[in-house]
């Protein structure tokens, strides 16, 4: 299976690069300073699950030709959806498989209007991982884990070639019969940490140290939730247990990896994590003087792109 992963940063390099090193058929789709330093240096991951220098790492770029790839991997930012699209397009054939491990669901909607519907897999990935100023991979636990599935639900000789293909690589790869429950359930538990740290501007411990902090951690919960449900997802009170070891851990220094954008003055992906649950509806509606929890916190994020809009 010929795999094309767009990009080689924190989670395409990661992922890819542990494919790679395991014998699989893995390009990256680069820019040309992503290809010189990869030529240069390789590429590189340090990891607790084992560090990895791969050399002759085989990279693309967008201008470039090349016969359709059997499989995408795409992990960009929300923000960067348009432009990796157009990078990746021409190397799309009709049996090609996309493979997005995006958060939320905007991406899906975009994708399958650009692309045959029946191209685009739902997929998701759990890791923490980061750049260094070496442009090297840095792998920050020990997870590590890709889910992907037929958005129709079900399985299919199609996502079980990609599993055998994902499978062995140094990672954790589970094929999903109900991808869209699996997608949906981490959106609402990553909507609620990242609306919670970023309006206090805090930890999940430090906020549950103030007066009401658990109540609104608490009411994100339940609004994201309403949401997931309004669409046909619910999620009832096993997913609560589960996430509330996460989200009520008195003393945890967790935050979502939106505030350390925030706080490092970067680009944000409020629109996609936020904006997109809220216009899927099932909030009940406020007057102006009573926004939900998720429109105020939502609004304070959009404040923050203004003034770094304004300050560019």
């Amino acid at each position: 299976m010929r795999i094309l992963v767009v990009g080689a940063g924190a989670v395409g390099g990661y992922f890819g690069g542990r494919l790679a090193a395991a014998g699989r058929d893995v390009t990256f789709l680069v820019r040309a300073q992503r290809a010189e330093e990869l030529k240069r240096t390789g590429l590189v991951i340090r990891s607790p699950r084992g560090d990895l220098t791969l050399r002759d790492v085989k990279t693309i770029q967008a201008s470039d030709t090349a016969e359709p790839f059997d499989l995408i991997v795409l992990s960009c930012k929300a923000y960067s959806l348009d432009d990796a699209v157009k990078a990746f397009a021409p190397f799309v054939g009709p049996s090609t498989a996309i493979l997005p491990l995006l958060n939320g669901m905007a991406h899906i909607d975009a994708l399958k209007e650009k692309f045959d519907a029946s191209q685009v897999l739902g997929g998701q990935c759990v890791i923490a991982a980061t750049l260094n100023r070496e442009r090297e991979i840095v792998h920050l636990n020990d997870l590590h884990s890709i889910t992907f599935g037929e958005l129709a639900g079900g399985s299919s000789d199609r996502s079980r070639a990609i599993d055998e293909a994902l499978q062995g690589a140094g990672f954790d790869v589970a094929a999903s019969e109900s991808i869209l429950q699996q997608m949906w359930a981490k959106w609402v538990f990553l909507a609620t940490l990242a609306a919670s740290t970023c309006l206090f501007r805090a930890s999940v411990g430090d906020i549950l140290a103030a007066p009401d902090g658990r109540r609104v951690i608490e009411g994100f919960l339940s609004e994201c939730r309403a949401v997931s449900a309004h669409n046909g997802y619910p999620m009832g009170e096993d997913f609560v247990a589960r996430v509330s070891g996460t989200l009520f851990a008195e003393g945890s220094p967790m935050t979502a990896s939106m505030l350390r954008d925030v706080e490092n003055r970067s680009r944000i992906e409020a629109d996609h994590i936020l904006g997109d649950l809220i216009r899927r509806g099932g909030v009940e509606q406020h007057n102006d003087a009573q926004l939900s929890l998720l429109r105020l916190a939502y609004n304070h994020l959009k404040a923050y792109e203004a003034r770094q809009a304004r300050e560019a």
